[in-house]
């Protein structure tokens, strides 16, 4: 039963503890509107969208009205266009501005799904995509792209690991003059999953409804408040504070999940209750691991405390909500986290330690600024490094690097808004050319053969 203090709480969190919704998110299904005449199939692309998700944003603010809970983004994410577009002999980018026009013409920030799956090899359409990314995220403005190039049953496609670091600075060189903005709408994944309702690297995948609305809550404020009560308390203790608390955040994504889902008249899919920070202050995953103990994060002691925040946060999640799934964790992006954001300025956090938490966080290496004269098989490389560790963990593991072209180690980029600002950040200098070109496919991991 919920009591008045109950209530109070979480009145208490969304007005002074940053709680939100962070996205609601509508999955379509363009399997349908497959067609060998890309015009027709454009029509049939914007045709649907625009319908099934004509009200998608009315319902979002009908519901922070009623509720008073804030829901940040309202936002699209469909069938990988690969697929769409492989039916057609021309280039993929009609796409892309199809989708931008049917994003703007509905009202939700931002479109999901102009992406290609090619952890074992490239099919029809693949690569055709691949290679019209940089064109198609610097001509539009709110799509956004993913590539898989990985996973533990297939291992890991080294040629596409190679092309995609060309691809991300291709991004990066096409949107110079908007602070090189095409390379954060840019994910590359091993292991991605299909009902990721968080950008850039949402899609909605084969397996899923024609149509469904999943979840992405907030929730770092909230915690860091309520570790502040039990300064002295041990680690066990700690455990179950943000277990107990991220019970609560949970139950408010399940509301706002099933409350849309009825008034949209479409199946509800999933709440991911990871934890996503903004550059707000008090609103920030650094943060939390400070209040568990850290001087400062990515200090000693700094992996351990993630693994302890993404497994409390995902068991008390579970038994809030009906279907948990998406990526489910913490989030750290450093240009989207303030204290994030000030442990890279500082040097207390390197590439190399974000490497080591992406082991046990929610998903990689996220929104990080690198020298802007880094080449491509640099990149290549780092995408390569945290595909190996989405594919012998069983986990999803992403790069979202940013090259900020004419700038170097200790400038900045600045996007504002919630993709924040972000220092650049130093790389090793040796080359990994040689491993990079070599291509081929990473074996899987023996684990991989469960069947």
């Amino acid at each position: 039963m919920i009591n008045v203090y109950d209530i109070l709480e979480t009145i208490r969190m969304i007005q002074d503890e940053c709680l939100d919704i962070r996205t609601i998110t509508m999955g379509i299904s363009l399997l349908d509107c497959i067609d060998s005449d890309i015009d027709v199939a454009c029509k049939k692309v914007y045709d649907k969208i625009t319908t099934k998700a004509a009200h998608l944003v009315e319902v979002g603010e009908q519901i922070e009205r009623e509720y008073g809970i804030p829901i940040i983004n309202k936002r699209i994410s469909v069938t990988p266009i690969a697929i769409v577009s492989a039916a057609c002999k021309c280039s993929p980018v009609k796409f892309a501005k199809t989708m931008d026009e049917a994003a703007k013409a509905v009202g939700v920030n931002l479109i999901g799904g102009y992406s290609a799956l090619v952890p074992k090899g490239f099919s029809a359409g693949d690569i055709e995509l691949i290679k019209s990314i940089p064109e198609a995220l610097a001509c539009t403005e709110r799509v956004c792209s993913s590539v898989n190039i990985g996973s533990t049953k297939t291992g890991i496609n080294l040629d596409a690991c190679k092309l995609m670091g060309q691809i991300v600075r291709e991004c990066a060189e096409k949107t110079a003059d908007n602070a090189c903005f095409g390379a954060a709408k840019l994910v590359v994944f091993c292991n991605a999953v299909e009902d990721n309702p968080f950008m850039a690297g949402a899609f909605h995948g084969v397996g899923e409804p024609d149509c469904m609305i999943n979840v992405g809550v907030s929730g770092p404020g909230v915690v860091r408040a309520a570790l502040k009560k039990y300064p002295d308390a041990d680690i066990t203790k700690i455990s179950d504070v943000i277990k107990e608390i991220s019970y609560k955040i949970t139950r408010v994504g399940q509301l706002v999940g099933t409350t849309a889902s009825e008034r949209l008249g479409v199946p509800f899919g999933i709440v991911d209750l990871s934890l996503a920070p903004t550059p707000a202050v008090g609103d920030s995953v650094a943060h939390i691991l400070e209040e568990i103990g850290l001087e400062r994060c990515g200090t000693h002691g700094t992996t351990a405390c993630l693994a302890l925040l993404n497994d409390a946060v995902k068991k008390g999640g579970v038994m809030a909500c009906s279907r948990i799934g998406g990526l489910s964790g913490a989030f750290i992006p450093v240009s989207e986290d303030a204290g994030m954001i000030d442990a890279a300025k500082s040097g207390a956090l390197c590439i190399e330690k974000l490497e080591a938490m992406t082991a046990v966080c929610s998903v990689g290496l996220d929104m990080i600024c690198i020298p802007g004269d880094t080449p491509a098989d640099t990149i290549s490389a780092i995408i390569a490094d945290e595909a190996a560790i989405g594919m012998v963990n069983s986990k999803t593991t992403a790069v979202r690097v940013i090259p900020a072209i004419g700038k170097d180690v200790g400038e900045e980029l600045d996007w504002g808004g919630l993709f924040g600002r972000a220092p650049v950040m130093p790389l090793k200098k040796e080359s990994p050319s040689k491993f990079i070109n070599r291509g081929g496919q990473i074996p899987a991991p023996l684990h991989s053969l469960k069947n």
